[in-house]
């Protein structure tokens, strides 16, 4: 079963308190396409790389990727 994400938030929100019990498939097949991700050499590669070359950014700059990426305020 190939659900995305969007088919478990979707499944959700539609079931709202009862979700643990109404969507448990779309839960199992969005675990399994992550373990599926997370076991795949080459996502781990590509993800390492990001995460060393934004530590190496942090420890330049000190400042984090979250603030960088944050809209500095405009002033009026």
């Amino acid at each position: 079963i190939a659900l995305s994400p969007p088919d478990f938030t979707k499944c959700c929100k539609n079931s709202a308190i009862l979700m643990v019990v109404k969507c448990w498939k779309e839960n199992s097949a969005m675990k399994e396409c992550l373990t599926a991700h997370y076991n795949d050499p080459a996502f781990y590669e590509q993800y390492k790389m990001e995460y060393l070359k934004e530590k190496e950014e942090f420890r330049k700059t000190g400042i984090s990727t979250k603030k960088r990426l944050q809209k500095l305020p405009t002033s009026v």
